[in-house]
């Protein structure tokens, strides 16, 4: 299976003014499609697993038969297409909130600000590039994870729900250096929370 860019559900400039159109173009053509082309790569070399959807394929990635190195490139550029395929989905310039998921959260943080401030502390904090996740267990416990590079959930057999990429390429050309101001706007964005 070749993967390929899924279509952005919104104009480049729809999330303006929390985030910029230049970013959001460069972001989606340039850093997505990388992750895919070079997914697609590893994957050629391997028929064998190249039609096991992309979830499956980071859920048992130790289990794969594969040089370690082509388990290292499917791990950061599954994890890459996987990662922003979902963040595209999350934000919008509309919210269309969840309020299950709302009421799971309130429930597991006693109160929607400190699951936000959480998790906002966690993506200000991690240390180099990576994600915050909001994620699920099989038993439909919430957690929050901290991953380095394009680490997905997935990897620990949670589905992830809500995913923040705290890369500098998701910000640097609006908010420099300043990640926190960048987090505190994405919130603005995110469609699933108030």
């Amino acid at each position: 299976m070749k993967y390929s860019l899924p279509q952005l559900p919104y104009a480049y400039s729809a999330l303006e003014p929390f985030i910029d159109t230049k970013t959001m173009e460069i972001h989606y053509t340039k850093h997505h499609q990388t992750y895919i082309d070079k997914l697609n790569a590893v994957l050629d070399k391997h028929p064998d697993i190249a039609d096991q959807p992309l979830e499956q394929l980071l859920a048992n990635l130790d289990t794969l038969q594969i040089p370690e190195a082509d388990k290292t490139a499917i791990r950061n550029h599954g994890g890459g297409h996987s990662n922003h395929s979902l963040f595209w989905q999350i934000m919008d310039e509309k919210k269309s909130v969840d309020q299950a998921l709302v009421t799971s959260i309130e429930h597991e943080w006693n109160s929607l600000e400190n699951f936000k401030k959480v998790f906002s502390d966690m993506g200000a904090s991690l240390f180099g590039s990576g994600w915050i996740w909001l994620a699920q267990d099989g038993q439909k416990k919430l957690h929050l994870h901290a991953m380095p590079n394009q680490d997905s959930p997935l990897l620990h057999g949670h589905t992830p729900i809500i995913g923040l990429d705290v890369w500098e390429h998701a910000y640097y050309l609006k908010y420099q250096n300043k990640r926190a101001e960048y987090i505190a706007a994405w919130w603005n964005v995110l469609k699933l929370l108030p």
